[in-house]
């Protein structure tokens, strides 16, 4: 971990950083081919408002604002990522909507992402499409193509769910330290769920719990990244004592997984409730070895 990094606050664990200040002003400041891995959900372009900061990158104009203001982000994880080494991004396509953008449809969202990172040098590794249900989907949003009396009255509105996907991209080069695995620990049925290209097991449910970061004038649709998701990554992907980067941290989900197997772990955080809340979450985590969890 970097020292003396220029950010709004720090805080530090045996196995952990936290850094609270903007993910690419922070980034800058590290050093080259640092991080062996990185697991992130990045804001969601110029759908929501995280918060009322200046740099927060959800608070851009439209998508492609957002997308310029990715891109830095983009180019920083791969300057600090070591060849041959991977890193996994969490995203959904977005809703288009008719008065903002002049139709009801489907953003490519992930196919930016793409784009983005092949611009900056990465090869696209990967995809894992993760199953989300669209009764959920359709009570949460009420969009008009999910609702089953549209189905009756003109089905040409109608849609499918929008599934997340996990996304993966990696840096050109010799990865110099394998990533291996023994069948005693990763036995054959468990690859072959895990090499499929839709995950169909995640546990929508098993999230840090994001209440007791939230502020009253955030978003209600705020919600962590699955915790399957974060481990099926860090295992797949990184060795035991490698450094693990999340540039947009939260409540610390990602460290939380990072920390649950063995790895070190470098969290920036722009929101200050978030900050501090995964401050005590890496704590709980190295003191206790679990943690409560919302079902």
């Amino acid at each position: 971990m970097a020292e003396n990094v220029r950010c709004l606050n720090a805080a530090h664990g045996e196995n952990w950083t936290m850094y609270h200040g903007d993910c690419v002003d922070v980034m800058t400041q590290l050093p080259e081919a640092s991080v062996d891995f990185s697991v992130y959900s990045p804001p969601f372009g110029d759908l929501f408002v995280y918060s009322d900061s200046a740099v927060d990158m959800g608070n851009s104009s439209n998508g492609g604002e957002f997308a310029e203001h990715y891109a830095f982000a983009v180019n920083e994880i791969f300057r600090l990522t070591k060849p041959g080494r991977l890193t996994a991004v969490h995203c959904s396509d977005l809703p288009m909507t008719k008065w903002k953008e002049g139709a009801v449809g489907i953003k490519d969202f992930s196919g930016d992402i793409i784009r983005a990172h092949i611009d900056a040098g990465w090869v696209y590794h990967g995809r894992r499409t993760i199953w989300k249900s669209p009764v959920t989907e359709m009570a949460r949003t009420k969009h008009v193509g999910l609702l089953y009396k549209q189905l009756q009255s003109d089905s040409s509105k109608s849609r499918g769910g929008l599934p997340d996907y996990l996304m993966t991209f990696i840096k050109p080069g010799e990865n110099l330290e394998p990533i291996t695995h023994t069948p005693s620990e990763f036995a054959l049925p468990q690859w072959q769920e895990w090499a499929s290209p839709v995950w169909m097991t995640v546990d929508q449910g098993r999230v840090l719990n994001v209440a007791i970061a939230r502020e009253a004038k955030d978003e209600k649709h705020l919600c962590p990244l699955q915790l399957d998701v974060i481990e099926r990554a860090v295992i797949l992907w990184s060795n035991p004592d490698d450094v693990v980067l999340s540039p947009f941290a939260g409540i610390g989900s990602e460290g939380f997984g990072a920390l649950k197997f063995g790895r070190k772990f470098l969290g920036v955080e722009l929101k200050q409730s978030y900050w501090k809340q995964a401050c005590k979450t890496l704590g709980f985590q190295d003191a206790q070895g679990n943690l409560s969890l919302v079902k």
